[in-house]
């Protein structure tokens, strides 16, 4: 093989995809320092404000139709263009003479400047400050909005430097053949939505975006593979294979459980009933993650009781029997509310007042949603289980599950995302009904890596053995105390360490649906020592890498998926 024609990145999402390149150019020129008006100032601030909520309003829409973390993202970069003091900043330029779309440009660049100066979880958020201002201008000049493209005759590879979730949220499935990026991990926003779409997907590729308009590659989302202008044959044997793999996958039908019969609950994670669809067309045995924060984001006060009721009620008629766990509102960080304000300034949000810690801060608004789920599951067959997000210590878990059955909710548990709940999971699970494993936030805190930071994307990687130690902890304490401990962050999604995780003593794993039926698989190749056997090896090594070899060389069945 010519290794000039491949390039290779990291296989984030499974499957094959091949077609032309389209590489996302979303720059729009700087409008011209000495751009002035003609006309009223009244009608030219008018005019900015104008398209600064419709920028606003689209992205909101963009996120309610992707849903999940795209919708979380979206709703936080609508609430910036809707921030009062840049409208402000706006209008006393306009009233300077300047014309708005430079007012937008120097308005967002104070902004800009103060969030660059502040580091860290802030300074990322510079990069959405830029997407604001760059629609913002393009609809006040007529300029074509950036992103990916409209319409397309066939599908195509979309290439960018990473993407946007206001780039991808409205994308076509059946028009897009595969992503690839040459930033972010595991768990960036673009390896979720991949996962989520069910489309191949390549990260950390670099030099992808030097590729020519319309190059054909043949991208491999397992290996990390993008072949460039690969023969015809090689594009039909590799598109031939994954064609034989979808026909595995959908062989495999039924509860999740390794070869030996070990049982493995394969469950959904959803972020509102909108995702109900797609959990049971794949095949979802229960909601392993029903993110609430749905209902709370991108508006000026709380969701009434009546209306959380509704919703919840949805979820748990779509599983009747069946389980379905629930995070209460995990507000704070990349997901702020006006009307749950934390105490003051955070440098650092990520590790301030979100989850149980604002909810302890606004105990009425706990006690309303734990009631409203109370009654939607009352008169329903399903299993409602509660867990409270960004839970430390013992202290705060006796009080939330004291709050939930109090409120009626039989079982309560907490999610183990900080490392201080898995170092002290014995204690924990005491006082618990059940854990639930966010490896998302477990993989950050462990590895001091911002899950929003692509420079320190490749410490986001929850093969890590020190991640796998405490995800062994959590279910050796859960286990020693007779309860249960599921998996619901993308860690759940890779069919290999999926194995890894069983292996590790997880009881259930909860995904985006389109990967049920790859873990389902994957599962149903290997029995019950094989995967012990696998976590074993991968906590044995000394970096992510050589722990997900260690795993795949004790696991043979996955040759046979492709992974």
């Amino acid at each position: 093989m010519d290794a000039a024609a491949e390039l290779r990145g990291s296989g984030v999402s499974p499957g094959a995809g091949y077609g032309p390149v389209h590489v996302l150019v979303g720059s729009i020129p700087e409008p011209a320092p000495d751009s002035r008006y003609e006309g009223e100032a009244a009608a030219e601030r008018k005019r900015a404000a104008a398209a600064l909520e419709r920028v606003a309003d689209d992205l909101e829409m963009r996120g309610a139709k992707a849903g999940g973390a795209a919708q979380d993202v979206l709703g936080a970069q609508a609430m910036m263009a809707r921030d009062p003091g840049l409208e402000v900043g706006v209008a006393e330029l306009i009233d300077e003479g300047i014309a708005a779309p430079r007012a937008v440009f120097e308005a967002f660049g104070k902004y800009r400047d103060l969030l660059a100066a502040a580091g860290g979880y802030l300074a990322e958020r510079v990069a959405d400050l830029d997407d604001i201002r760059d629609r913002t201008i393009a609809l006040l000049t007529g300029l074509p909005m950036p992103g990916v493209p409209e319409t397309a005759a066939e599908p195509y590879v979309l290439v960018a430097k990473d993407l946007a979730p206001a780039d991808t949220a409205l994308l076509n499935k059946d028009l897009v053949a595969a992503f690839v990026t040459e930033e972010g991990g595991p768990t960036s926003h673009t390896a979720i939505l991949a996962r989520a779409m069910g489309v191949p997907a390549v990260v950390g590729c670099v030099g992808a975006t030097l590729l020519a308009q319309g190059t054909l590659v043949l991208v491999d989302g397992a290996s990390g593979s993008v072949r460039l202008s690969p023969p015809r044959a090689e594009v039909d044997a590799v598109l031939g294979a994954a064609a034989s793999r979808e026909a595995a996958l959908a062989s495999v039908t039924g509860p999740g459980a390794t070869a030996d019969g070990h049982a493995v609950p394969l469950l959904a994670n959803i972020g509102g009933p909108r995702d109900l669809e797609s959990a049971l067309a794949h095949g979802a045995e229960g909601v392993g993650l029903f993110r609430t924060e749905f209902l709370f984001l991108d508006r000026g006060d709380a969701p009434s009781e009546e209306e959380q009721e509704a919703a919840y009620r949805a979820v748990f008629e779509a599983f009747p029997g069946g389980r379905v766990v629930v995070r209460t509102l995990d507000a704070g960080a990349d997901k702020p509310l006006a009307f749950l304000p934390p105490s003051g300034e955070e440098p650092n949000p990520a590790l301030g007042e979100r989850g149980l810690r604002l909810f302890r801060k606004y105990p009425e608004m706990m006690g309303s949603q734990l009631g409203a789920l109370a009654r939607a599951a009352s008169g329903t067959s399903a299993r409602p289980y509660v867990m409270a997000p960004m839970v430390a210590t013992v202290e705060e878990a006796t009080w939330f599950v004291s709050a939930a059955h109090e409120a009626g909710l039989a079982d309560a548990g907490i999610m183990v995302e900080v490392p201080s709940a898995a170092l002290r999971a014995r204690q924990l699970a005491a006082v618990v009904d059940f854990f639930s494993i966010g490896t998302n936030d477990l993989t950050q805190y462990a590895m001091a890596a911002d899950r929003q930071v692509s420079g320190v994307a490749e410490l986001q990687d929850p093969w890590h053995p020190a991640v796998l130690d405490l995800i062994a902890l959590a279910a050796e304490g859960a286990a020693a105390a007779g309860k249960s401990c599921g998996v619901c962050g993308e860690a759940g999604a890779d069919p290999a360490l999926a194995c890894v995780l069983v292996g590790l003593g997880v009881t259930s794993l909860s995904m985006g649906s389109p990967a049920l039926p790859w873990v389902r698989a994957a599962l149903s190749r290997h029995n019950l020592e094989q995967c012990r056997t696998a976590a074993a090896a991968a906590r044995g090594a000394l970096s992510a890498t050589s722990a997900r070899a260690a795993a795949r060389a004790e696991l043979p069945g996955l040759s046979d998926l492709g992974l």
